[in-house]
């Protein structure tokens, strides 16, 4: 579920689907399941730019462009420490200070993985001038790691496995935050359960995993002995 929340190019089809226009469908189901009081809904660019216009169109407040960024840098929530994290936000994302300065903000993206990133970006915007900052995910929370080829960590990284929505909220410093449940997912994709691993998500692997931290992170990658 993850490819088409976040990992695929947006003019993708996957399951018969256009990804803009399934993750655009996903703003619109968050807009009535976690509205805002917003002056603004902005995008984290550039993967919650759909989300953020679904939730425009069904929210009813007008969309802006608050973040730009720079298109030189890459993903960070892959980056293989917490200062290189860090680090590629500011590279990453500047605000503009004249859209946001003294507006109530729907911030929407596709997801929060560790949380660190999201907190920075809550943070640009502050100092940027914002009066609110409402964090809306088009997705919900990541409590389960990945063993199919998606680089999440074990749950001690994923910061819904150890805190509640409340002090995920507190950590990133956001008004407000509120994510898209599974039933909107399924919604937006007008597509059974079945067809998708949740796994991340509900925990339901379709494949047996390994529950040995030490070990399961990356036992599904190893190489397969030769034969004969």
């Amino acid at each position: 579920m993850f490819e088409l929340i976040y990992f695929a190019r947006p003019d993708s089809y996957m399951e018969g689907r256009n990804l803009y226009e399934v993750r655009r469908r996903m703003g619109m189901q968050l807009a009535g399941e976690r509205p805002a009081e917003a002056d603004l809904v902005m995008p984290v660019p550039d993967t919650g730019a759909p989300a953020a216009a679904g939730y425009a169109e069904a929210s009813g407040i007008p969309y802006r462009e608050g973040l730009v960024r720079n298109r030189y840098s890459g993903r960070t929530f892959i980056q293989p420490s917490q200062t290189m994290r860090q680090r590629g936000v500011t590279i990453k994302l500047n605000p503009l200070r004249e859209v946001v300065r003294g507006k109530r903000l729907a911030v929407v993206d596709d997801s929060i993985v560790r949380g660190t990133t999201t907190k920075q970006i809550v943070s640009l915007l502050r100092r940027a001038g914002a009066a609110e900052v409402h964090v809306r995910i088009s997705a919900p929370p990541i409590y389960h790691p990945c063993f199919y080829g998606i680089d999440t960590q074990v749950e001690t990284e994923l910061i819904a496995a150890t805190h509640s929505e409340e002090q995920i909220r507190e950590f990133i410093g956001a008004d407000t935050l509120g994510y898209l449940s599974i039933r909107g997912v399924l919604a937006a994709l007008e597509l059974p359960y079945e067809r998708f691993c949740f796994a991340c998500f509900d925990g339901r692997y379709p494949d047996p995993v390994p529950y040995d931290a030490a070990s399961r992170k990356f036992i599904l990658e190893e190489p397969v002995p030769a034969r004969g």
